[in-house]
């Protein structure tokens, strides 16, 4: 199984998401700068759940595919039927959290006024829906680990649909409901996330997996403590990640928020890259991570500069095409002239970073499917924080313009692209799981 036939089904299955999440602000966009601003702090509050969960599943990849790869069926079962119980309860105290401390978290990011109150509005709607979330994702993680990447392609055409379909409902007032607003973009997202999970719960007890259903209500510490103690790096990487990400989000927000809402709309519009970046780290984990349970590390080798070589090739290719139409891109999004000026800047900038992002993406895959998940870790540790936000407060406390602050992420993925390389070129990631295996 190639790196292409792995890749694109999950490339398509995000552009599906990426696709979701810019309607959202398409369709919150006539109501304004403060709008977008909410749905943006929504998105990045979802983001960093999905975050931490992809962390936690970085372990899960690991294991599952190794199984698979070393052709232990029966055990990769197990490990992915404790995987959705693990992932389970940590969205249901996620979930909880977000419910409970709103408030506390949008006055983070540094919002006020209209802005700070439709985002306690949209995160307070949305967050019971995270739990659906949460199960939805653990499935489709753990389905490619096992290399069908198949089934979370039609999984995410259908939930994407549903959630366009009653975004637009909700929020416009259609069918006789209410006309809710922003809130209605967490509602049709929310909907979306219950469909999907349901599907999923569907088709896997009616066997229709390529591995088998084994109780849930199995109490299994020895299986969900290895798959935390191999995600824990990842998840403790996402987690400074979003920090990282927060906090600059923190900054760009004492700019104002058009320079806020240009963030957000950059990020969205350039997501159709990024997607590509992270459908080849999917099908690089998964590969490399077979491999290495088949004993043969020259393919896991090589399925890894694939994945990379790829990957360059394709974030770049949608990078130029991005950033050649950003300003007409921008202007779809939202009628205002400085949140456009300042979102075409922004996708300057990060439209010339693909190929790094692209290295960052790929690499940063296979070395989580091989175990190494503290490398990634420690990588993101230097360079988000101690390069981007680091430059980023400097600038700021200089008076620089919000041009400059966006700069800083050029520095931040020069580093980044390097370091990976490096550290794919020593092959000693490829024993990180050794000490731990029981495979």
């Amino acid at each position: 199984m190639g790196v292409w036939t792995l890749a694109w089904p999950s490339i398509i299955t995000n552009l599906f998401y990426a696709t979701s999440s810019i309607v959202a602000i398409k369709i919150v966009g006539n109501l304004g700068p403060d709008a977008i601003a909410a749905a943006v702090t929504g998105q990045r509050v979802t983001f960093i759940l999905q975050a931490v969960l992809t962390g936690v599943l970085a372990g899960s990849t690991a294991i599952i595919a190794r199984n698979w790869g070393a052709n232990d069926r029966l055990e990769a079962g197990v490990f992915f039927t404790r995987t959705v119980q693990l992932v389970l309860l940590l969205s249901l105290i996620l979930s909880l959290l977000v419910w409970q401390f709103t408030e506390p978290l949008v006055k983070f990011f540094g919002l006020k006024d209209q802005a700070l109150a439709l985002s306690i509005l949209y995160l307070k709607a949305i967050s019971p829906f995270y739990i659906a979330f949460g199960c939805g994702m653990a499935l489709i993680t753990a389905l490619r680990a096992v290399g069908d990447v198949k089934t979370p392609l039609i999984i995410g055409f259908i939930m994407n649909v549903f959630a366009i379909f009653f975004m637009l409902v909700f929020v416009n007032g259609w069918l006789g409901f209410p006309k809710y607003g922003v809130v209605g973009a967490a509602f049709g997202n929310g909907v979306s996330f219950v469909i999907g999970a349901s599907l999923l719960i569907v088709f896997w007890l009616s066997n229709q997996f390529p591995v088998r259903y084994f109780s849930i209500f199995t109490l299994d510490t020895d299986r969900v403590k290895q798959i935390f103690q191999v995600g824990l790096p990842a998840a403790l990487e996402q987690i400074i990640f979003q920090i990282g990400i927060t906090a600059f989000l923190i900054l760009v927000a004492y700019y104002g928020t058009e320079a806020y809402a240009a963030y957000g709309i950059g990020v969205q519009i350039l997501s159709f890259s990024f997607v590509i970046g992270f459908g080849f780290s999917i099908a690089g984990a998964t590969l490399v991570g077979q491999h290495l349970g088949a004993k043969n590390t020259d393919q896991a080798k090589r399925a890894g500069w694939g994945a990379m070589r790829l990957s360059i090739i394709s974030m770049t290719f949608f990078g130029i095409i991005i950033t050649l139409f950003a300003e007409p891109l921008a202007r779809f999004m939202i009628d205002n002239d400085e949140v456009v000026r300042l979102t075409v800047i922004f996708i300057w900038l990060l439209g010339s970073m693909q190929p790094l992002m692209a290295i960052e993406f790929s690499l940063g895959g296979a070395l989580r499917g091989a175990g190494d998940t503290k490398t990634p870790l420690a990588i993101t540790l230097t360079c988000l924080l101690f390069i981007r936000v680091f430059l980023a407060v400097i600038f700021f406390l200089l008076d620089a313009r919000i041009e400059v602050i966006f700069s800083t992420l050029v520095a931040d993925y020069v580093v980044k692209g390097f370091l990976y390389v490096a550290r794919f070129k020593s092959d000693k990631w490829m024993n990180a799981l050794k000490s731990k295996e029981a495979l």
